[in-house]
């Protein structure tokens, strides 16, 4: 009775490209093992009954895996397009987003779902709800506080969200770290996770693990601004070069004036005259608007 169960719970989770590419080299493995049968079963005794079963079962254990590690490269020589997506990452196939320690203490994922943008239901695995525990009842304030306030937010998400939330007791054996077992267990579920922490980010994409990371959203989210364009803005604090002010946009963009330091603590109209991407954000550099 269990493995029926058992066959029925994995075998969806199987990508097709994976099945695909295993049942060709399947194929492979068989069309080599008949044509190898018959001077193999030429060998005296009891070596020609057992020696071509043997080499059949080996071609397969060989054949089958290199087919599914080399699928891409499997479907490219035919001319099929790869199914997987333009990066080859592990897409959501359930609906479920695993979020990670990270994005609950951000608490900006209570807003996203609130505004309806997280599609399907969250999955908190206890080893994080663990983990905010941990930071939580740590002696260092900072790292309490920060840990309190994932605790909150995941309440918040629970309680005032319409978005499901599920904690999973699934727990991945003999992984050490919290992001290792966030990556495996997305891949063996087929689910995206969700952080805003760059290593995961990072480590996710290179196991072909979907990542929707928060800090990306947000950056991808910012009103666009062109050079020409005028604003006004409030002068703060001194910038890094001779003459230079800073300012800040409501979404937390850095404005760069130059020749905006006399203007410190006023609110002035200012002309964009670049706009500068880098992986920390953007940066917007502007003059102030001649009168």
């Amino acid at each position: 009775m269990r493995s029926p169960y058992l066959w029925s719970r994995w075998l969806p989770q199987i990508p097709s490209v994976v099945f695909l590419a295993a049942l060709v080299g399947l194929v492979i493995a068989l069309f080599i093992s008949v044509l190898l049968t018959f001077p193999l079963s030429m060998l005296p005794g009891l070596w020609g009954q057992i020696t071509p079963i043997a080499v059949s079962l080996f071609l397969c254990l060989v054949i089958i895996p290199i087919m599914v590690a080399q699928r891409r490269e499997l479907f490219r020589m035919f001319g099929i397009p790869f199914p997987e997506g333009a990066r080859g990452r592990l897409v959501s196939r359930n609906g479920k987003l695993i979020v990670d320690t990270s994005a609950l203490i951000d608490g900006r994922i209570a807003d996203i779902g609130q505004a309806g943008f997280i599609p399907g239901s969250l999955t908190i695995p206890r080893f994080v709800l663990d983990e905010l525990h941990h930071i939580a009842d740590s002696y260092d304030s900072m790292r309490r506080n920060r840990g309190r306030r994932g605790l909150e937010i995941l309440t918040k998400l629970q309680q005032e969200s319409n978005i499901p939330v599920e904690i999973s007791e699934i727990d991945v054996k003999d992984v050490p770290d919290v992001d290792s077992k966030l990556v495996k267990l997305a891949k063996t579920l087929g689910c995206a996770i969700i952080t805003n922490d760059f290593n995961l980010n990072q480590v996710a994409k290179i196991q072909g693990v979907q990542v929707l990371n928060v800090n990306e959203l947000a950056n991808a989210v910012r009103p666009v601004v062109l050079p020409g364009e005028e604003m006004e803005v409030r002068i703060i604090q001194e910038g890094k070069e001779f003459g230079q002010g800073l300012g800040f946009l409501d979404d937390g963009t850095m404005i760069v004036v130059e020749e905006g330091r006399r203007y410190i603590n006023s609110s002035i109209e200012v002309v964009v005259t670049r706009v500068l991407q880098t992986a920390a954000g953007r940066m917007i550099f502007a003059h102030p608007k001649a009168e």
